[in-house]
């Protein structure tokens, strides 16, 4: 199995198999909640199924 970098084979509800995904990292603003109105900058995985195009985000905090 030949890979790039950022390529990982996870397995795809959508194909229903282990697939070739495109994995990256991306900062996503959030609003917090509370008094004043405040914004946080918050990291989530992207893992797109290079087959069908399916995208998944992870919230890395939440883990």
């Amino acid at each position: 199995m030949d890979t790039r970098p950022g390529q990982l084979f996870e397995n795809c509800p959508t194909c229903e198999r282990e697939t070739a995904h495109s994995v990256s990292i991306e900062l996503r603003q959030e609003r917090i909640v509370g008094g004043r109105t405040k914004y946080a900058k918050e990291p989530y995985r992207v893992s797109v199924c290079d087959s069908c195009g399916e995208t998944e985000h992870l919230r890395m905090n939440d883990r």
